[in-house]
């Protein structure tokens, strides 16, 4: 067994985001971390060509690209652009190797209360990147944020609203994420799970902890595994239950944890993995 305790771990870049691409690399390599969950602007800043050579020298599996989405624009310019931004981050996904990219589906546009008006553009959105996103082997996953988020991030709070999305098209290339601190609240979250393992949608599984008090800014309120309310074998079991065997990333929004040295951070991490999961 490698230092991170479980060759499924995986640790999501923005977890310790004060790391540069290469000092986590690194550190990965010094703690026996295989897998890497990446997001687009540290590549940009990195360059793309030379972060996907930088972790597939070092032997790193990337286990998603962070992010894709903001979908839901209404004037027409605005969807044009948002569609071609998502054409690159496939292109991006494709050359760092990983077979998944992360949607995040967006909120509502400025003035608009239409939520579902907003669900179906995103809808529509999915028909155009889906067959994209198959011919050039990545698979598009919806990630549902917590309601708290729906005006102005993300208008799919549930599993349920993910894949009621995302079965309208091939599994191969829509399904959706499953995020422990976002779903943790949803009584229905299992039965939807097992939902998504019938028809093999389970394109990611992540873990953050529920902590409060929440911080002022809320996006940075995702709690290191372990120090908060969520059980996370059983919500591992669930996903396993539905038949997900792949890797399962820990990312963490956290000012407390960007603030200390990053490699600390990274195996404070792996150890907690270790001992919260099965």
């Amino acid at each position: 067994m490698s230092a991170s305790g479980s060759d499924r771990f995986s640790i999501n870049q923005m977890t310790v985001k004060q790391l540069s691409l290469p000092d986590l690399v690194a550190a990965c390599g010094d703690l026996g971390v295989r897998n890497v969950g990446l997001w687009r602007e540290p590549v940009r800043a990195h360059g793309l060509e030379a972060t996907a050579k930088l972790v597939r020298d070092a032997g790193l599996t990337v286990t998603t690209l962070c992010r894709g989405g903001f979908l839901t624009a209404i004037d027409p310019r605005e969807r044009t652009e948002a569609l071609a931004d998502n054409r690159r981050a496939i292109d991006e996904a494709a050359t760092l190797g990983t077979d998944t990219l992360v949607l995040v589906s967006g909120g509502l546009p400025a003035g608009s209360k239409d939520l579902h008006g907003a669900r179906e553009r995103i809808a529509d959105a999915l028909g155009e990147l889906g067959p994209y996103a198959e011919r050039h082997g990545v698979r598009l996953a919806i990630e549902p944020l917590h309601p708290m988020f729906a005006s102005d991030r993300c208008v799919v709070s549930t599993l349920a609203q993910a894949l009621d999305l995302a079965e309208r098209f091939p599994a191969h290339q829509v399904g959706v994420a499953v995020d422990t601190y976002h779903i943790w609240w949803d009584d229905t979250a299992p039965a939807q799970i097992a939902r998504a393992g019938r028809s093999g949608r389970i394109h990611t599984f992540q873990l953050a902890d529920w902590t409060t008090p929440l911080p002022e800014g809320v996006l940075t309120g995702r709690g290191q595994i372990g120090d908060g309310a969520i059980d996370m074998r059983v919500w591992q079991g669930y996903v396993e239950d539905a038949g997900y065997s792949g890797p399962i990333e820990v990312e963490l929004f956290n000012d407390g944890l960007w603030a200390r040295d990053g490699r600390e951070v990274l195996a404070e991490t792996a150890a907690r993995f270790t001992e919260h999961t099965r």
